[in-house]
């Protein structure tokens, strides 16, 4: 079917939390529960901390390949620095996602019980301020993730900080995304599609062209938030806390049209995740008898992470995948 844009997704302003709580977490709610989508403008995050971050990720890119490969983690799942260009394939897909990035992690203390599975992050010392610039933009996606979560739990009926104990130190990471050019003739799509791993997904940088969601009439419609807005949508782990009241939507990044493929895409997705020994268990409030309980079986963060990091191709530790 043709692409057709969603003028029904409406930017929130977040500013409404706080004079109208329950209001704000209707409009946010609905808006997953329709779409698993959301977007979000007046966040609070400074725009001249964005404008910094964007600067420094075309810095970052525009190295030369050898360098950009000395910050490559092999057989480290791309959890921290470098991930090349063609790596990373969506599941199900045949052909890799045509591009590379940049993952920035949760800096943790020294001998912190989380440290086996959270590995210290890679800074690259060709770009001055990288390491200042973008350890204080995640602290800004986690303190806007932990509003948006605030949100959630409201609609759910759940208490407002129900979220805040299992997104402590949570293995939440950064993603700097490069979509470089791409030939008139170049198969397959910037990022096939997909669904998300985690609780929520904040990303910055979707005004540029090209993400698209699969609605559920099977019509691909084209996300176009407000200069400056975060997308927001729904990750596995929240579709499977909530038995699928809150759907994990498919999406993906299509290949402009030929005479801007010349240009490059960047964006920047906050993976928000809970704690690795955070255990996903079905809500109760999310079971009924018109919607049975999907996932009987509770299943850790970190194991629900690792199977999908096998289906991508950046995981191969010989475990189950799925």
């Amino acid at each position: 079917m043709l692409d057709t844009p969603t003028p029904t997704l409406d930017a929130l302003s977040l500013e409404m939390q706080s004079g109208d709580p329950d209001s704000f977490a209707q409009a946010f709610g609905t808006s997953f529960q329709r779409y698993g989508f959301g977007v979000i403008k007046d966040h609070g995050i400074d725009a001249a901390l964005i404008d910094r971050a964007w600067s420094l990720t075309k810095a970052f890119f525009d190295l030369p390949v050898e360098v950009k490969k000395k910050y490559h983690l092999a057989g480290k799942a791309g959890a921290r620095g470098y991930t090349p260009f063609g790596i990373e394939t969506a599941k199900g897909a045949t052909e890799n996602d045509l591009k590379e990035f940049w993952h920035v992690g949760r800096e943790l203390p020294e001998g912190h019980p989380y440290s086996d599975v959270m590995p210290p992050n890679l800074w690259p010392a060709e770009v001055p301020d990288f390491r200042e610039t973008f350890l204080a933009l995640y602290a800004e996606f986690d303190r806007v993730g932990a509003k948006l979560l605030s949100a959630i739990a409201r609609y759910l009926k759940l208490e407002p900080d129900w979220f805040v104990g299992p997104v402590r130190d949570g293995n939440s990471v950064m993603r700097l995304l490069h979509y470089p050019p791409v030939s008139p003739e170049a198969p397959g799509v910037r990022a096939g599609a997909h669904e998300d791993i985690n609780l929520i997904t904040l990303l910055l940088g979707a005004e540029e062209a090209g993400l698209q969601l699969l609605d559920r009439d099977g019509r691909w419609l084209a996300v176009s938030p407000p200069e400056g807005a975060l997308v927001v949508n729904v990750g596995d782990m929240l579709q499977r806390l909530t038995n699928h009241v809150l759907p994990s939507t498919t999406h993906r990044v299509v290949n402009p049209p030929p005479e801007r493929r010349g240009l490059s895409r960047y964006s920047m997705p906050f993976f928000l995740h809970p704690a690795p020994d955070f255990v996903i268990e079905t809500l109760p409030g999310c079971i009924g008898a018109d919607n049975p309980n999907r996932y009987p079986e509770p299943l850790s963060s970190q194991e629900y992470l690792n199977r999908r990091l096998r289906t991508l191709g950046l995981l191969n530790d010989g475990g189950p995948a799925g």
